[in-house]
């Protein structure tokens, strides 16, 4: 029977000597993402499109003693992020898209195109872009290191529809161009699991499920009572709660998980 090496296993969710790439990294998940990725050991390139917002993430990073710089471009504009690809020379362990610039709320009856394709830009199309364009530093990681995790970040509403009940209007809910780019996310994470798998470049998604800023529980809290009713575990999810499933995808504890999608939702998505 083979040995089990306990220190072994532990190792294999550490990320140190890693580096971690977080798009939309100043935002109410990101923000936590990648902090909890540099807690691990990971350096963090933190994107943003401001470099004051990615410097204060990086210093919040840095004064913990852990390790990060700015990696500023917009996730929209495909020259930027040639642009800082093609200047980057190192690898990359870890890609964590997750970046979305939001759009407003409402219904399918006064949505437009427009919206659509802005939704889809901000999510798969710079899924796509990001990915395409960190390639050879993806493979550099294989290379120095065995293997690399790209892990896209989703939504319930990519699995499920909203319930109009829950908000204080119709014209509040959750637009139906939002949960069609995170559900064409999923799809697109499959899709590159496959191409991607043979090279050890794993592909997987996340799903969060309820995790409202903190500007929108002080703005409603009715709203958030009502998310706490649809949850199994009956509250809303807090930003630091996503940080175990991130190590464990972007680790070597994840070696053979490849176009999986993990809901972290506290059960939303379970009836």
């Amino acid at each position: 029977m083979e040995k089990i090496e306990i220190k072994k296993i532990q190792n294999k969710f550490l990320l140190k000597d890693k580096i971690a790439l977080v798009t939309g990294a100043t935002g109410h998940l990101g923000r936590q993402i990648a902090i909890g990725l540099a807690s691990y050991g990971a350096h963090v390139l933190v994107n943003s499109r401001s470099k004051d917002k990615a410097a204060e993430i990086k210093n919040i990073i840095t004064n913990e003693g852990f390790s990060a710089t700015e990696a500023i471009f917009d996730i929209t504009k495909t020259d930027e992020i040639k642009k800082f690809f093609s200047n980057y020379k190192n690898k990359i362990n870890v890609l964590i898209n997750n970046a979305y610039q939001g759009t407003k709320a409402g219904r399918i009856e006064t949505s437009s195109d427009l919206d659509y394709e802005k939704s889809y830009k901000t999510s798969v199309i710079a899924s796509h872009n990001v990915l395409t364009s960190s390639l050879t530093s993806l493979r550099k990681a294989v290379s120095a290191d065995g293997e690399a995790s790209v892990v896209n970040i989703s939504s319930m509403y990519g699995l499920v529809s909203p319930d109009p009940s829950i908000y204080t209007s119709i014209d509040d809910i959750n637009p139906s161009f939002y949960g069609s780019a995170k559900a064409a996310q999923i799809q697109f994470t499959k899709y590159a699991a496959i191409e991607f798998g043979k090279e050890n470049i794993r592909v997987n998604s996340i799903t969060p499920g309820p995790f409202p800023s903190y500007e929108v529980q002080k703005k409603d809290p009715g709203l958030i009572k009502n998310l706490n009713k649809k949850v199994p575990l009956g509250r809303i999810g807090s930003p630091e709660e996503i940080i175990g499933p991130i190590i464990f995808l972007s680790s070597s504890a994840s070696s053979y998980v490849n176009g999986a999608n993990i809901t972290v939702d506290g059960g939303w998505t379970a009836w």
